[in-house]
């Protein structure tokens, strides 16, 4: 065996393509909406439960940590949003050139920053 070649293309020495890491992402941010919509439900259940229960979870929702959270949240939502967009025209036969592939990446992320910016300045400003 010739021991100058490597054993299999691992992360040390092979990039990843952005689709690639962008699938990955998508996974990712799945599971991500599934354990931040619990913080979601933990704020509605306390909601029920009284004044009491709803203020305390407003205080920690509403501290620094919560809102570091609800944005993590929101940008795993748009992001996740805008790739099953494009999953859809994909399933539709669409866009699988490479040029089509790259243009769609960047559009995901910047659909991704322009949501998630749009929507904590409008509820900033509200």
């Amino acid at each position: 065996m010739d021991a100058k070649r490597p054993l299999s293309p691992h992360l040390q020495i092979y990039r990843l393509p952005l689709t690639a890491i962008m699938s990955i992402s998508h996974r990712a941010t799945g599971v991500a909406l599934s354990v931040g919509t619990l913080l979601l439900l933990y704020w509605l259940v306390s909601a029920a439960l009284g004044p009491t229960a709803f203020a305390t979870a407003q205080s920690v929702i509403g501290s620094w940590f919560g809102r570091l959270l609800l944005f993590g949240w929101s940008v795993a939502l748009f992001y996740h949003l805008s790739n099953g967009l494009r999953h859809l025209l994909w399933d539709a036969g669409y866009g699988f050139t490479l040029p089509e592939v790259d243009r769609a990446n960047i559009a995901v992320l910047g659909a991704t920053a322009v949501l998630t910016l749009a929507t904590w300045i409008a509820g900033l400003v509200l």
